[in-house]
């Protein structure tokens, strides 16, 4: 039932916000009559200004969240390996693109000095 503490916590919080930014009450705080209400099937709201004030009187630290090492260690592992693959693949794409083009050119110039006619090549 923490949520729900949390959650009259939170519409606290926001009807004191609403209350000085506007400067005014808003008409779901007007105050109840002292006089005790009449105890009936449905539930009745909580003291939201009294939960307010505990919650800040007495804080509670956050619960850390547990995680193995190893299974953090295994997560970062096994992304650092997949990026490493990537990059492995992308630089061997990047070897193969360029010795293609190299040999492409390379035929292109030999095919060149092929047909330049030999009396060219002397002077």
């Amino acid at each position: 039932m923490k949520w729900m503490r949390e959650r009259d916590l939170l519409i606290a919080q926001t009807m004191a916000f609403v209350q000085s930014v506007t400067g005014k009450k808003p008409e779901a705080e007007k105050p109840y009559p002292t006089a005790q209400p009449e105890r009936s099937a449905a539930p009745t709201m909580p003291d939201i200004e009294a939960m307010l004030a505990e919650a800040i009187a007495n804080p509670e630290p956050p619960k850390p969240v547990q995680v193995s090492r190893s299974a953090l260690r295994s997560e970062y592992q096994s992304e650092i390996q997949a990026r490493v693959a990537s990059f492995r693949a992308h630089q061997q794409r990047f070897l193969k693109e360029r010795e293609e083009y190299c040999s492409k050119t390379m035929a292109k110039v030999q095919a060149a000095l092929k047909d330049i006619p030999s009396s060219r090549l002397g002077k």
